[in-house]
């Protein structure tokens, strides 16, 4: 059902955890599934320095989480800002259809991370 891609972020996800200053912070839950994601953000001069997840789900949501992580850190809000969820399928090598909601479910919780960040920093 899983590729390999797919099946090693979820067997070894990558910045499990809460980052140190948690600068901003999204969380996300599916009405479909009742999966939730929290990322975590450090930023620094408009970059993300580190981000962290913790994702309560399938093996599809933690893979998306832990392989979102590895995109944004080091980017511009404004480049995370652009992350889709399809950009996280692509990553991961493809997800089966009935698990693309996954998918979503981090792509949301970054840009809302991202949205309470920008709500505490605004000039």
């Amino acid at each position: 059902m899983y590729n390999e891609k797919v099946l090693d972020h979820f067997n070894n996800p990558r910045n499990v955890g809460e980052s140190e200053r948690k600068d901003g912070v999204g969380q996300m839950q599916s009405p479909a599934c009742g999966d939730t994601t929290f990322i975590y953000l450090d930023v620094e001069e408009g970059l993300i320095k580190d981000i962290k997840f913790k994702t309560f789900g399938c093996a599809a949501a933690i893979a998306s989480s832990s392989v979102l992580t590895e995109m944004a850190k080091g980017l511009t809000l404004e480049e995370a800002k652009k992350i889709t969820n399809a950009q996280l399928v692509d990553a991961l090598g493809g997800l089966p259809e009935l698990k693309i909601h996954c998918s979503v479910l981090a792509a949301d919780a970054l840009h809302a991370a991202i949205a309470d960040y920008e709500s505490k920093h605004q000039a």
